[in-house]
């Protein structure tokens, strides 16, 4: 029986893309994502576990830098979310706040 990592799930793109090991993979998939608006030269990151009940298990986010200094986060989402901006603030936050 043939095993497969859904990239969509949170464990997926962890076990694929989420290590030192493979970061290099992980900034050539982007780049070719990005395609000529952004050069990512670095990530690194960053997980984070929700501070109440209700709140999210844990964040995973991408610390991305291009090849203009520019810094940005990356983050994957399946499915449409309500009160997009609002969390978009919410994420950007530690990143505004460092």
């Amino acid at each position: 029986m043939a095993r497969y990592i859904n990239l969509f799930t949170d464990f997926g793109f962890k076990r694929i893309f989420g290590s030192e090991e493979n970061k290099d993979i992980l900034i050539d998939f982007l780049n070719t994502l990005l395609i000529d608006s952004q050069t990512i030269i670095n990530l690194h990151f960053l997980e984070r576990f929700g501070n109440n009940i209700m709140a999210r298990k844990a964040i995973y986010d991408l610390y991305c830098e291009n090849d203009k200094g520019e810094k940005f986060i990356v983050e994957l989402q399946r499915a449409k979310q309500a009160f997009f901006k609002e969390r978009s603030v919410f994420y950007a936050s530690p990143a505004i706040e460092e």
